[in-house]
C-alpha cells in the first residue's frame, strides 16, 4: 500500500452512524434467558474446571520455559541486543503452548494473510483493541516485542512478557512518552536482528464499533508498518473490556463456559509511508487507521485514551450524562459553547425554570436550534416528560468546563444547580440529588451523610455546612477539597 492525502476527521456526523456508536468505551453484557442461565451453570460445574487446570499447566509450562531462557538475562541485557542462540529457539515452543492453551480454553485463532518479515515491516500495528485476549497476536506473531507499562510486569505473567523483550512505559514519568518513541525507533532502524515491535496504537480497549484516534508512537520512525486486524466472531461477545462493562473475572468465566469461542487475525498488505507522512506521525497515523477501518468495515472515530480516563471519572463521580461526556464535549465545541461557557454563569445564578422543552434549551443556551443541539438535547431528554432537566445538563457541563479546578469548585456549583428554593439550604431531596450526580454516592448513602451532616437537626444544609462537616469528619479524606478534577487511569 502507498501512503495518501487524509484531511482532518471529524467525530460528528450527521448520517445516523454515530447515533449508534456513542460510545466506544462501553460493553453491555448480560445472561437474558434461562436457557443461557441454565447452561452457564452446567458448564461451570463440568467444563469450566477442566479447562482452568488444562490452562494453568500449559502457562506454568510456557513460563518456565521463559525462566529458562531468561537465565542469566538482567532487564538492560534485554534492552541492548536482541536474543541469539538457543534462547532465541526457544519462542517457537512457547508460542505453541501460548496457543495450545487459548485452545484448551474454547477458542480457536485462525489466521489469514502473511506475516512479513521484520526486514519488510519493522512494525506490526495491531486493531482494533478490546480486550485481555487479544494477547494471543504475541504467539500468532511469533512473539513479536509489545509495548507494556513496566508497573504491569510485577507478576506471574513478567516472564513471559519479558522474553518478547518488551519496549518498557513508566506511565509515572514525564519523560516516558519520549523515551518510549526513541526506544521505538532505535529499535525500528536498528541493523540488528530485532523482533518486530508490536503496538496497539487506539491506546485502550474499545467495543469494536469503531476505531478511535491512533497514538502516533509507533509511526514517529517513519518505517512501512503491517496493519493486523483482530475479530471476534461470536455469537456472544463474553471477550470485549471496556471502561464500562463487566470485569475481567466475569468475562473469563463466561468465555471458558461458551462451547466454542473463535479469534480471527488477518495480516494485511505492508502499508508503506510517502514523504509527507514520515514527516508526520499523525498523517501517518490517520491513513494507516483508514485502511484498517475499511478492511474490517468500521467507522472511524477520534476519541483517545484521556476521554477514557474522563468517561471513568464523570461515571464514578455520578455526572449526569457521564457515559456520553465525551460526546457532549465535542458538541459543545461545535456549538461553541466551550468557548464562552454560558453554563458557568447559568449555573452561578441558579435554575429557576428547571424543565426545557429542545427550543428553551436552546434559547438559554444561546445556541441555534440545529442537529447538534437536537443532539445535545436528546442526551439529556428524560423519556417519561420528553424534556431535558436543565440542572443535569449545566452539571455535566459546569464538570467538563472545570477538569483542572478543586472539586470543591464543582460542589459548590452543584449546591447552586440543586438548590430549587434559591436560599442556599438544600433539604435532603436536594442533598441527594447533589450526593449522587457529583459524589457518586447512592441515594441511602446521600440520605445517612446528610443526617450525619445536619449537625443541628435543621432539616436542611448549606454549603458551608456540609464542607466544615467534611473538613472536620475523620472518616472522610481532606484531600477531596483541594484535589483537582482530573481523571484517574484505570
Amino acid at each position: 500500500m502507498n501512503g495518501k492525502m487524509h484531511s482532518e476527521t471529524t467525530t460528528f456526523s450527521t448520517d445516523g452512524m454515530r447515533a449508534q456508536i456513542l460510545n466506544p468505551f462501553v460493553h453491555k453484557l448480560e445472561l437474558d434467558n434461562t436457557y443461557d442461565k441454565i447452561r452457564t451453570a452446567i458448564f461451570t460445574v463440568i467444563l469450566l474446571p477442566f479447562r482452568v487446570i488444562v490452562i494453568c499447566f500449559l502457562i506454568v509450562t510456557a513460563w518456565f520455559l521463559a525462566c529458562i531462557g531468561l537465565h542469566r538475562l538482567t532487564e538492560d541485557d534485554l534492552r541492548e541486543k536482541p536474543m541469539t542462540g538457543w534462547r532465541r529457539s526457544l519462542k517457537p515452543l512457547i508460542c505453541f503452548i501460548g496457543k495450545m492453551s487459548y485452545l484448551a480454553g474454547g477458542m480457536a485463532i485462525t489466521v489469514r494473510g502473511r506475516q512479513v518479515s521484520r526486514k519488510e515491516a519493522p512494525i506490526l500495528v495491531v486493531a482494533p483493541h478490546s480486550s485481555f485476549l487479544d494477547s494471543c497476536i504475541v504467539y500468532a506473531t511469533r512473539m513479536s516485542s509489545v509495548i507494556v507499562r513496566k508497573e504491569s510486569m510485577d507478576n506471574y505473567v513478567g516472564k513471559l512478557i519479558n522474553y518478547t523483550q518488551p519496549v518498557y512505559v513508566w506511565r509515572d514519568d514525564p519523560n516516558s512518552r519520549q523515551n518510549t518513541i526513541k526506544e521505538i525507533i532505535e529499535r525500528a532502524t536498528s541493523k540488528e536482528d530485532w523482533p518486530q515491535v508490536l503496538i496497539f496504537p487506539e491506546g485502550t480497549c474499545t467495543n469494536r464499533s469503531c476505531l478511535i484516534t491512533f497514538k502516533p508512537g509507533g509511526f514517529y520512525p517513519g518505517v512501512p508498518v503491517q496493519p493486523v486486524t483482530i475479530r471476534y466472531p461470536n455469537a456472544r461477545d463474553t471477550v470485549t473490556w471496556t471502561w464500562d462493562g463487566p470485569g475481567a473475572l466475569k468475562l473469563l468465566w463466561l468465555t471458558l463456559t461458551q462451547v466454542h469461542s473463535s479469534c480471527e487475525i488477518e495480516f494485511l498488505p505492508v502499508y508503506y509511508p510517502n514523504e509527507e507522512e514520515k514527516q508526520d506521525p499523525k498523517l501517518y497515523a490517520r491513513n494507516v487507521r483508514d485502511v484498517m477501518a475499511k478492511a474490517l468495515g468500521v467507522p472511524v472515530l477520534d476519541y483517545t485514551y484521556d476521554d477514557c480516563r474522563l468517561i471513568a471519572q464523570a461515571k464514578q463521580m455520578g455526572i449526569p450524562g457521564g457515559v456520553a461526556v465525551r460526546e457532549v464535549s465535542e458538541l459543545r465545541s461545535l456549538l461553541g459553547l466551550s468557548r464562552s461557557q454560558p453554563e458557568l454563569e447559568l449555573a452561578r445564578a441558579g435554575v429557576a425554570q428547571r424543565w426545557l422543552s429542545a427550543p428553551e434549551f436552546a434559547q438559554r443556551l444561546g445556541a441555534p436550534l440545529d442537529s447538534r443541539t437536537q443532539r445535545l438535547y436528546k442526551i439529556f431528554e428524560s423519556y417519561d416528560t420528553g424534556l431535558v432537566y436543565f440542572p443535569d445538563y449545566l452539571m455535566c457541563a459546569v464538570f467538563l468546563s472545570m477538569q483542572h479546578a478543586p472539586a470543591s469548585q464543582l460542589l459548590q456549583y452543584a449546591f447552586k444547580l440543586y438548590d430549587d428554593t434559591g436560599t442556599g439550604r438544600l433539604k435532603m431531596h436536594n442533598f441527594e440529588e447533589v450526593a449522587t450526580r457529583c459524589l457518586g454516592l447512592a441515594h441511602e448513602e446521600a440520605q445517612n451523610m446528610f443526617r450525619q451532616a445536619d449537625m443541628d437537626d435543621n432539616g436542611y444544609l448549606t454549603y458551608e455546612d456540609f464542607m466544615t462537616f467534611f473538613e472536620n469528619k475523620s472518616d472522610y479524606s481532606l484531600s477531596f477539597v483541594e484535589a483537582p478534577l482530573k481523571p484517574k487511569a484505570q
